[in-house]
């Protein structure tokens, strides 16, 4: 018999409370729950004791918040409670019905280790070993000969710095109490949190992973603090400098964490160097050097365009569970930094670091001459590099894998589900200290082979060895984890290599790396030869930052090489904008006036080993293009072979394929069209922006539409209705493995047919899509953006039956440009006095003696626009596409500007739909035709840099509009929002 005294054993109450889930790990439940949503997990919590306890861990609710939370958060004293308001219940819910129930019998090892880890403290966490150097403060020639390859902390670079004795808790919060910050978390979501809310939430949290703020935008919010501190001279040299306002990548931060927060293992963004000042507090430091993966850490490589994501545990998990299981051999270099030091992390390096306590600490990247190729080489596209670069010779294949081909049973031309088709290098050190990688194929299996050591250097040469030999930086996917855009980037280059001549050969190896400029230079030299343009100069050999295509800018002319997209697309490009040209002088148009002049064109192509050119002006099939394996459809016998037409219907056949299958898979890789036109004088809108006077925009408003109004009277060519007919008949049942939607075009009139299948096809998982993107586009917004988009996309055309019962469209189908934007117009020099006495875009430069329309300091006195640039992304269509880029790029959303615009365009943008029978409502309004679309096939180069704002597009595009006009973030309807925005068009009075 068992004593009265002795407790009866506790029965192990989790097979019968979990039935058949009893064999699923722990950790696999959590992480199961956590793709549920708030109500299912409460739901859920009531089947059984066991999943009450599961469905009541803290850290579940942390994590389903932070999926949620977008903008300023607020926390409740507890992430369930938080989640909850979130969630945003009909009633107060009795705080008395939330206290937990405890249950015995139960015991979790994986829930027990992550209890620690919320509770535990690190006072005493620190260790005696500081092998990191220490340094006083040091010159630069000794940091750079003996600090710049290595991680180094520095004493008495901050000793000046207000922020040494201002930065504090207390201090800032009494100065930026109602100021919010961002938040760092593992979510896709921006969120922010006023400060006094952060310091509330930091002093009762007990967080594993702690939210800490990690504040890019800080300058802007809190500009006090940027008085604060300095750049130490050490660092003063950073090549972003050159960059702009928001085309400057992300660089400075201010952070602040409580103990327990802190960066996971991470290479910091394109390879850049680092500086980090502590304030406030201790942080621990753990680093490795290029291309050794920590323990417990994978690295993914996307093989499609090169995108490398780094799964890692948690700072604090990984100092517990992993840190423990190293040798003496394989430990990082480790150290403790102390208020007022400063720690460089040199390029490529790996870092973790962890808060021992409340942490202060601001840091800056930066590019200098010593990695400067580096970052250029990150830029690169391909992927076998970059794996390279993060996890050494561990990331390339085994020789014994080489050509195994790609599974394209399903998904082959999926444009939206970019997982199914995505190949990738998974690079990890398991938990015995393996060295590890991984392939998986496009069905997720795992081929797992061990990587022998082999010598591994971080030397720029060494590492361009594994560049992809066919790269193509024009046409190769952009990564997305990549810290700025190809135009940024480009841009970037162009301005380097203009504005510091002193740093042109080191420039130029990086513009090899980035951008493969030795490969342009010698198509450019070639195309220069044969028209006996003049030798190039040094500043003209490095292609201009400001499109989709190689662009030179020469003495007196410009030449674009025509490349993105492969040759198909480029040579659509080229014939459609010389079928434009040639229209323009048929029919005499004035906007000729106000267009670059076309001094040649043609095709280079190599041949036998050697460069051969063909002039060619639009007009034809030369014998090089007909080798080539082309889709002609029906236009063979038409003036114009690679017209508009042409160009439309390619773009649709190429919306099933991916941006590398277009530049490879007609096999015409080595022929290049390209076009020569007289270049502008003047500077671009861009340049003159904030110098111009008010009444230098307003006509600069009045020139565009006047300019538009002349593109958009141009005669359309005739369609071939029979060609688009074959191809839709010939159209794939199935889309991305599903069965396509229908759409009744019928009553579509066929030059149309393109515009509505392709809206439709962009509405599928506008929800989804739209809620990925999160802040700054309101949560309330996307719950309605489907009642708001329209069921059936031809009601847009409002489609009526004329006197002969021909099916007619409300809508004129005219020429659009597709790319008016602050760099594509140019403007001259004037004087002021001429402005008053004729129209702004008859008027030429004033010279009169050696005024010339400048003052006596050089400076323009006033400015006219004199010519609308590069008509590479030519396209026939909706007209209201030309005005969303003027009025949200060039404008920026000034309605009086907006109004000038209309003013002087004077042509309907869609006639009155009431008198056809439309019934009026929502699609009678033109404000609500631009807002919920504008996009194409094809999109521009405009709507892929994110400067277009419609609903409908792949980008988050609405994410700019939302930040132009901050105020409509708490808009209640999409109508608020169309109003604000396009109300202007609904006063226009060439609405006829």
């Amino acid at each position: 018999m068992q004593n009265s005294d002795q407790a009866l054993p506790v029965k192990d109450r989790r097979p019968h409370a979990l039935g058949d889930l009893k064999i699923i790990p722990d950790e696999i439940i959590c992480s199961m729950l956590e793709h549920l949503t708030p109500r299912d997990v409460g739901r859920l919590a009531c089947v059984s004791s066991v999943m009450y306890i599961f469905c009541n861990e803290e850290p579940l609710w942390m994590s389903l918040c932070l999926k949620k939370a977008s903008g300023l958060l607020q926390y409740k004293g507890s992430w369930k409670k938080t989640a909850l308001h979130l969630e945003d219940p009909p009633i107060e819910y009795d705080e008395s019905c939330t206290r937990l129930l405890h249950f015995d019998g139960f015991y979790s090892p994986f829930l027990y280790r992550r209890y620690y880890r919320c509770h535990t403290v690190l006072d005493g966490f620190s260790f005696d070993s500081q092998l990191v150097k220490r340094k006083k403060i040091v010159t630069r020639e000794e940091f750079d000969r003996e600090c710049a390859e290595e991680p180094i902390l520095l004493s008495g670079l901050a000793d000046t710095w207000p922020a040494r004795n201002t930065w504090t808790i207390d201090q800032l919060l009494t100065r930026y109490g109602d100021t919010a910050f961002r938040i760092s978390q593992r979510s896709v979501r921006s969120i922010s949190m006023k400060f006094k809310d952060y310091v509330a939430y930091m002093n009762v949290q007990h967080d594993e992973d702690p939210l800490y703020i990690f504040d890019y935008k800080f300058g802007e919010n809190a500009q006090g603090l940027l008085e604060d501190y300095r750049v130490p001279d050490l660092f003063q040299e950073d090549l972003f400098n050159v960059l702009d306002g928001d085309m400057r990548p992300s660089y400075r931060w201010v952070i602040i964490g409580p103990q327990r927060s802190g960066a996971s293992w991470h290479v910091d963004p394109a390879l850049t160097s680092a500086w980090n000042t502590l304030l406030c507090g201790r942080k621990r430091w753990a680093l490795y050097p290029p291309g050794r993966v920590p323990l417990g850490v994978t690295v993914h490589v996307n093989e499609d365009d090169g995108d490398v994501n780094i799964e890692t545990p948690s700072s604090l998990e990984w100092w517990l569970d992993f840190y423990p299981l190293l040798a003496d051999d394989d430990k990082p270099i480790e150290c403790t930094q102390l208020p007022g030091e400063t720690i460089v992390v040199p390029s490529g390096w790996w870092h973790c670091i962890l808060n021992l306590e409340t942490t202060i600490a601001v840091t800056q990247n930066f590019v200098d001459s010593k990695n400067f190729e580096f970052v250029c080489l990150d830029f690169a596209p391909g992927y076998r590099h970059k794996g390279v670069c993060r996890a050494g010779l561990l990331a390339l294949e085994e020789e014994s894998l080489e050509g195994g081909g790609k599974n394209t049973s399903a998904g082959d031309h999926d444009m939206s589900y970019p997982d199914l088709t995505r190949k990738e290098k998974r690079v990890r050190v398991n938990r015995c200290g393996e060295i590890q990688n991984h392939e998986e194929d496009t069905n997720g299996v795992s081929k797992n082979y061990n990587s022998s050591k082999q010598d591994f250097s971080y030397d720029i040469n060494f590492l361009a060895k594994f560049l992809d030999e066919d790269r193509d930086h024009y046409n190769f996917p952009w990564s997305s984890g990549n810290c700025t855009g190809k135009r940024e980037m480009r841009e970037w280059l162009y301005k380097l290599w203009v504005g510091k001549p002193e740093m042109r050969e080191l420039i130029w190896k990086g513009a090899c790396l980035a951008l493969n400029a030795g490969k342009w230079l010698e198509l450019l030299e070639e195309i220069c030869n044969f028209h006996k343009l003049p030798t190039l100069t040094a500043e003209e050999k490095l292609p201009v930052g400001n499109g989709s295509n190689p662009v030179y800018l020469m003495a007196d002319c410009v030449v674009k090489i025509f490349v993105e997209g492969g040759f198909e697309s480029s040579i659509y490009g080229l014939g459609t904008e010389l079928e434009f040209y040639s229209l323009l002088a048929k029919v005499n148009s004035p906007l000729k006036n106000y267009i670059p002049d076309v001094l040649a064109s043609g095709i280079l192509y190599v041949e036998n080993g050697s460069y051969t050119i063909v002039p060619w002006d639009g007009k034809g099939v030369l014998d090089v293009i007909g080798k080539c394996n082309l889709t002609l459809l029906n236009c063979k016998q038409e003036e114009f072979p690679f017209g508009i037409w042409s160009k439309k219907q390619f773009e649709y056949r190429s919306a099933w394929m991916s941006v590398s299958k277009l530049s490879t898979s007609d096999g015409c890789n080595r022929i290049w069209p390209y076009i020569i036109t007289k270049r502008c004088k003047g500077k671009m809108f861009a340049q003159l922006r904030d110098a111009l006077s008010g009444e230098d925009v307003l006509n600069l408003a009045s020139f565009l539409g006047e300019q538009l109004r002349n593109l958009h009277l141009l005669p359309c060519p005739p369609f071939n209705e029979s060609s688009l007919s074959d191809k839709l008949k010939t159209e794939p049942p199935f889309n991305n493995g599903f069965v396509e939607d229908v759409v009744d075009t019928s009553s579509v009139p066929a030059e149309w047919e393109i515009f509505i299948r392709t809206l439709a096809r962009k509405k599928k998982n506008l929800v989804n899509r739209l809620t990925a993107w999160g802040h700054p586009i309101p949560k309330a917004l996307i719950d309605k953006v489907d009642e708001y988009i329209p069921d059936d996309f031809v009601k847009l055309l409002d489609i009526y039956q004329d006197e002969n019962g021909l099916n007619k469209v409300c809508k004129p189908c005219s020429w659009i440009h597709s790319d008016i934007m602050d760099d594509n117009v140019y403007m001259e020099p004037c004087c002021a006095s001429s402005r008053s006495n004729g129209n702004a875009a008859d008027t030429g430069p004033m010279v009169n003696g050696s005024i010339n329309g400048y003052d006596e300091f050089g400076e323009a006195k006033s400015w006219h626009c004199s010519h609308i640039i590069d008509f590479s992304n030519l396209s026939i269509g909706d007209p209201i596409y030309d005005v969303i880029p003027i009025h949200l790029d060039i404008f920026r959303g000034d309605s009086s500007l907006f109004k000038q615009f209309l003013e002087s365009y004077k042509l309907p943008l869609v006639r009155r739909m009431q008198q056809h029978g439309s019934g009026g409502g929502k699609f009678s309004r033109l404000s609500y035709h631009a807002m919920p679309r504008n996009t194409w096939d094809g999109a521009p180069e405009w709507c892929l840099r994110e400067r277009c704002y419609c609903i409908l597009h792949d980008d988050n595009v609405l994410g700019t509009i939302f930040s132009t006009w901050k105020e409509l973030r708490t808009a209640k309807s999409w109508e608020e929002v169309e109003m604000t925005v396009w109300g202007e068009l609904n006063n226009y009075k060439g609405y006829a």
